[in-house]
C-alpha cells in the first residue's frame, strides 16, 4: 500500500465509471458533424467533444496530436457500445424510470452543498440536464446487464467446492491481512483536483478540513459519506474511501504513523487525524483518517468459513459475468449496422502520408 492512492484528474460523481455523452442528437446536422452511425443513429461530433471536454477537465497539460486522436477514437468506441446497449434495452422495454433517475441524482448530490455540486458539474463541463441524462442511460444499461447477463449466472455449492479444492493454498494466509479505508486531505500548495470541493491549499487548511471530517464521524455520520464529502483522494473517495486488502508486510511501505495506528486497531474502528509523511522523501504531504474494516488472521482458512465461501462466489460470478458480457457485446455488434467515420478518416489520412 502506498502512502496514499495515486490521485487522478477528473471525477466520477456516481462512484462508478461513467462514459460522458450528450443528451440526444439533432436531426438538423451536416454529414461532417457525424462521427459514427449505429443502426441509423448518428453520433455527432458535439457528443464526442462533450465527452472529451469532461474527461480532460483539470488535466495538467494539453494532449499531443496523437494522444488527442487516440482519446477521441476511444471515446467514440465507448459511445458506440453504449448506444448499442441502450438500443437493446429500449427494444426490451427496460429503460430507467424518472423516479429512479431522480433518486440516483439526489443520492449523488447528498454529500455536497448546492454550490459545491454545481462547482463539480462546472469542472466537468456538464449541465445538470446532461448529468441526469447520463444517470438515465447508465441505469438503463445497468438494467440491461442485470437482465441479460447477471440473472443468467448461477454459482452452485459444487462450483464453490471445486474452486476451493483447486486453490486451497490460496486460502492459507502466511501473514495477517488488513482491509482498510481512509479519508485523505493533502496539504500540497496549488494542487488542483477536479471536482474536489474546498481543496486545501496549505497545511493549516488541510488540518482544519481533516478535523471537520473527524468531527462528522464523531457525530455518527457514515464513514463512506464523509469520505465522499471531504477526502481528496480521487481514486477512493467515491467508493467509501476503501484502499483494499493489504498484507501486513506491505504496511512497512506506508508511513510509520499510519502503520502504528493500523496495527493497534480493532475492526470497525477509525483513527484520529494522522499526519502523513511520504516514506520516500520524508516530507509532510497531508493528513488522513484511517479505518480498519476487517482483519484476517494468518493460517489456513477452511471452506466452512462464510467469508471464504462468499469470496469464492463473488470471484466466480465476476469471472462468468465478464465472459458473458464480452460475448454479449460481440453479439450486439455482429447484429448491428455500424459505421465509424472517424476511424475511417484516421486510416485514410495515414495512407496519404
Amino acid at each position: 500500500m502506498t502512502s496514499f492512492s495515486r490521485v487522478r484528474a477528473g471525477l466520477c460523481l456516481m462512484g462508478t465509471a461513467i462514459a460522458f455523452f450528450a443528451a440526444g442528437c439533432s436531426h438538423q446536422n451536416s454529414d461532417t458533424d457525424v462521427m459514427a452511425k449505429v443502426n441509423g443513429y448518428k453520433i455527432l461530433r458535439s457528443e464526442v467533444q462533450k465527452a472529451y471536454d469532461s474527461q480532460t477537465a483539470g488535466a495538467p497539460q494539453k494532449l499531443s496530436a496523437l494522444e488527442d486522436q487516440a482519446l477521441r477514437l476511444n471515446i467514440l468506441r465507448q459511445l458506440i457500445e453504449l448506444r448499442l446497449q441502450q438500443q437493446k434495452a429500449e427494444k426490451l422495454g427496460i429503460v430507467a424510470t424518472e423516479d429512479e433517475v431522480d433518486s440516483k441524482f439526489n443520492q449523488a448530490k447528498a454529500p455536497y452543498t448546492k454550490e459545491e455540486f454545481e462547482k463539480q458539474l462546472k469542472n466537468l463541463n456538464l449541465a445538470e440536464d446532461d448529468y441526469k441524462q447520463q444517470i438515465r442511460r447508465n441505469l438503463t444499461i445497468e438494467k440491461l446487464i442485470n437482465k441479460e447477463i447477471a440473472s443468467k449466472v448461477t454459482i452452485t455449492d459444487a462450483d464453490i467446492q471445486n474452486y476451493y479444492n483447486q486453490n486451497k493454498a490460496q486460502f492459507n494466509l502466511i501473514e495477517p491481512r488488513y482491509n482498510l479505508a481512509h479519508i485523505f486531505v493533502t496539504n500540497q500548495t496549488g494542487a488542483q483536483l477536479a471536482g474536489i470541493p474546498d481543496k486545501a491549499q496549505n497545511d493549516a487548511q488541510a488540518l482544519k478540513k481533516i478535523q471537520v471530517a473527524h468531527n462528522r464521524l464523531q457525530s455518527g455520520e457514515d464513514f463512506a459519506a464523509v469520505a465522499a464529502r471531504y477526502s481528496e483522494d480521487a481514486d477512493t473517495r467515491n467508493n467509501g474511501g476503501e484502499l483494499g486488502v493489504t498484507p501486513e508486510s506491505q504496511l512497512r511501505s506506508t508511513d510509520a504513523a499510519t502503520r502504528e495506528v493500523v496495527l493497534k486497531m480493532n475492526p470497525g474502528q477509525y483513527s484520529t487525524p494522522i499526519k502523513v509523511v511520504d516514506p520516500q522523501n520524508h516530507s509532510d504531504i497531508g493528513y488522513r483518517i484511517i479505518k480498519l474494516i476487517a482483519k484476517e488472521a494468518a493460517g489456513q482458512r477452511e471452506l466452512g468459513d462464510p467469508a471464504v465461501q462468499q469470496w469464492i462466489r463473488n470471484q466466480l460470478r465476476t469471472q462468468r459475468e465478464q465472459l458473458l458480457r464480452a460475448a454479449y457485446e460481440e453479439v450486439l455488434r455482429d447484429g448491428a449496422d455500424i459505421r465509424n467515420y472517424y476511424a475511417e478518416q484516421i486510416v485514410n489520412e495515414s495512407a496519404q502520408k
